[in-house]
């Protein structure tokens, strides 16, 4: 059937005014709001059309930073005979994953069991009751990379539909039926024990890429919270190779063109085995989640170049993704001008141009910029070719010399480069992914001294407590001056987690207030009273297929992983027994996961590594503790929690809050208690002391 394009229903283009998508507050709807697709956002209005008219629904899931989303949209959605064919065929739905990870979460999954991988942009088509019944990810216009066309797809799809509708019904069951099993986990009374650490660490040492870093093939992502668990396995066995891996990945990734040479921060993942050639978005949460552990590696080190990955990295996302209303923007594009990367990438003639010929020939040859070049039109993306001596030793200049003329080239081009045209910014609010950097700021506030990252991870958290809802209407996402969308449960962890690392930072018990609020919310919200753990969506939440419960990380990590946490720390904290048993639910629930996927259960190994090592609160009181405070903050000791009184408080009120700190009365001097296993030690009042008392734990159990 052919369309009137002067019905509501029809292409959107012809009538020149913004689909329904032009009234939402996501910048990656927004981006699709004149597509002549017949976009709806997900929503009742696009499910009662699907039903009334009872037609398959198509279910586009992507984000705006996401490069191959970009090529599907200029490809396909901007084509007329394309969205002509998706018009007359299905109801379409365009949704931000980052918006709505709870969608993209039950269809990603749906898609991986129908094609064994998944990724963005992900197209699912579902029933008019939303159960899928085929998928895939990026589709191009014609048959090509060995996929069918986009054209052939929708109209197999939509004959499969229509002429095999009983087929149709089956599959759809079938995926429904596993997504719902898939969710309905049954706790049991599994052994938590050390072992399952050791058996994780065992799998990534046989998955490590001893030349490069980093585990598997490429594509290769930073694997951050492996790297922090192996950390750990370190720390408590003193396995060299486990240092060894997160060593050779730090090294290696902060030398590659995954890292931002000029500006500072991460980029998404490599495309190559070397950490040479990335895809160019920047997601805030990769920079908070390897500030993490770029700092921890720096406190268990004290190799001065992790700190400077970590001040460059802030110094980036100070620079860079600050929302002008506060918090932290989601991302920033790898496209700019039409092209991926074209932002980043540089030719000798433009970097000669800008340092004049003697700079550029040292700048060149130190970060490998080429006349035939690494990336596309004979442009490189800069990456640490050869250590600076070996550098220094070819060019026969003093090292001293060279790494000053680097450093003066790198101001000079990343000057002119704030001159081009910027890739796209995400503006988006997201709680989970501002948790996660508040966190990362709060850290390093106080591991290196900074004082100003913990005004930002401050500033942050005042914007969501007070922007976004306090605990009882907390929102996921601010975008276009609304907060919108009921937040998810790795949304409160997240956050609950950034306000104690705050507490920590300030001893502001504000901060620890805010968090003990927002996790009694969350178990109220999110806690399964049947079988323990946390569902992802609160029972209120608009129900979906199925309620998930997932522990394993994806990008960020797992909502459940990080609930365990910080119940644990806030026990730890508080005194509240009751929270450390509901962890251990959580951690027994999913034992047999951590056992059997290891590397997509990270965050919640680490969390096991918190529950079963031997707890340590440290409180510091009384005036001129700087130096007490800094050995305390900067030993890496990853079960410790770390209590005080801020200026001017009052210790008794502190005491109510925080019964570690009864009869700890500030005196003349600054003094410093350890406790392990209910028992404090004496005070000391020097740095070298508490230091010896926070030093590593004699070797037990477990080799890596």
């Amino acid at each position: 059937m052919s369309l009137d394009l002067t019905d509501p229903r029809g292409s959107t283009e012809a009538r020149g005014r913004p689909n329904r998508l032009g009234a939402e507050t996501s910048p990656y709807l927004r981006q699709h709001a004149h597509n002549p697709v017949d976009w709806y956002p997900w929503g009742e209005e696009a499910l009662a059309r699907a039903r009334e008219e009872d037609r398959p629904i198509l279910l586009s899931v992507g984000y705006s930073a996401c490069h191959w989303c970009h090529v599907m949209e200029r490809e396909s959605f901007e084509s007329e005979e394309i969205a002509r064919l998706m018009n007359e065929r299905f109801v379409n739905i365009k949704v931000d994953r980052e918006e709505r990870p709870d969608l993209d979460e039950i269809y990603m999954v749906a898609v991986q069991a129908m094609t064994g991988s998944g990724g963005w942009p992900m197209t699912v088509f579902l029933t008019p009751d939303q159960r899928p019944f085929y998928g895939g990810t990026y589709f191009p216009p014609t048959d090509r990379y060995g996929r069918p066309g986009f054209p052939k797809v929708l109209r197999a799809v939509a004959d499969f539909y229509g002429q095999h509708r009983d087929q149709a019904e089956q599959q759809a069951s079938r995926l429904t039926e596993a997504l719902r099993q898939n969710a309905a986990l049954r706790g049991g009374e599994a052994e938590l024990s050390f072992e399952l650490i050791d058996r994780a660490c065992r799998a990534f040492g046989a998955n490590f890429d001893s030349a490069h870093g980093g585990f598997g093939q490429a594509p290769k992502f930073p694997a951050s919270m492996s790297l922090a668990l192996l950390l750990r396995q370190h720390r408590r066995t003193g396995a060299p190779e486990t240092l060894e891996m997160v060593e050779t990945s730090l090294k290696k990734m902060a030398a590659g063109g995954i890292y931002d040479q000029l500006g500072g921060g991460f980029h998404r993942y490599s495309v190559d085995e070397r950490w040479l050639i990335p895809h160019f978005e920047k997601m805030l949460y990769d920079n908070a989640l390897l500030t993490w552990v770029y700092l921890e590696a720096y406190q268990l080190t004290g190799d001065a170049h992790y700190r400077q990955v970590v001040e460059e990295t802030l110094e980036y996302t100070l620079r860079e993704l600050v929302h002008p209303g506060g918090g932290f923007c989601a991302a920033q594009d790898a496209d700019s001008e039409g092209e991926e990367g074209r932002y980043f990438a540089w030719d000798p003639a433009e970097v000669t141009a800008a340092l004049g010929p003697e700079r550029a020939l040292l700048f060149n040859r130190y970060y490998g910029v080429s006349e035939e070049g690494n990336f596309e039109q004979g442009r490189s993306v800069l990456h640490v070719a050869a250590p600076v001596v070996g550098v220094a030793r070819l060019l026969g200049v003093e090292v001293e010399t060279l790494e000053s003329e680097v450093a003066q080239g790198r101001r000079q081009l990343l000057a002119l480069r704030q001159g081009r045209v910027a890739p796209g910014l995400d503006d988006k609010v997201i709680v989970s992914w501002n948790g996660l950097m508040i966190s990362a700021l709060a850290r390093a506030g106080q591991i290196l001294g900074e004082g100003r990252y913990v005004r930002a991870a401050a500033g942050a958290a005042d914007f969501i407590l007070e922007s976004m809802g306090g605990a009882e209407s907390l929102r996921h996402s601010y975008a276009g001056g609304q907060a919108v969308l009921e937040a998810y449960q790795d949304d409160y962890a997240s956050l609950i987690n950034g306000l104690v690392d705050l507490y920590e930072a300030t001893f502001d018990r504000r901060w620890l207030r805010a968090a003990r609020q927002h996790c009694a919310a969350m178990l109220e919200r999110f806690w399964d009273p049947e079988e323990g753990g946390f569902f992802f969506a609160s029972a209120g939440a608009a129900p979906l297929i199925a309620r998930t419960k997932s522990p394993y990380d994806n990008p960020i990590p797992s909502g459940n992983a990080l609930g365990a946490l910080v119940l644990l720390r806030l026990g730890e904290l508080t005194g509240q027994g009751e929270l450390r048993d509901r962890a251990e639910q959580v951690l027994r629930l999913f034992a047999g996961q951590m056992r059997q996927l290891p590397g997509a259960s990270a965050q919640m190994l680490c969390a096991l590594d918190f529950f079963l090592s031997e707890s340590c609160q440290v409180a510091v009181v009384g005036p001129g503790a700087e130096s007490l405070l800094g050995a305390a903050r900067s030993s890496f000791l990853p079960a410790k929690v770390l209590l005080g009184l801020a200026v001017g408080d009052d210790p008794w009120a502190a005491a109510a809050d925080l019964p570690l700190l009864e009869g700890k009365v500030p005196a003349h001097r600054p003094a410093a208690y350890v406790c392990r296993n209910q028992t404090c030690s004496s005070p000391v009042d020097e740095g070298d002391a508490l230091n010896a008392m926070l030093a590593p734990p004699v070797r037990r159990g477990g080799s890596g």
